[in-house]
């Protein structure tokens, strides 16, 4: 039983680890581009 718990614990840990470090080295950027449309005002 004892087993099966440091087990878990240490697949939680690597998880985590795994976690954070595709959070702060993952490329997660948006892709940026020029956006242009045209607008008709209706002013009375």
């Amino acid at each position: 039983m004892l087993r099966l718990l440091k087990a878990l614990v240490f697949l939680i840990v690597v998880g985590f680890a795994g976690l954070v470090g595709f959070a702060y080295l993952g490329d997660l950027t948006p892709d940026q581009g020029v956006v242009s449309e045209s607008l008709t005002l209706d002013v009375d």
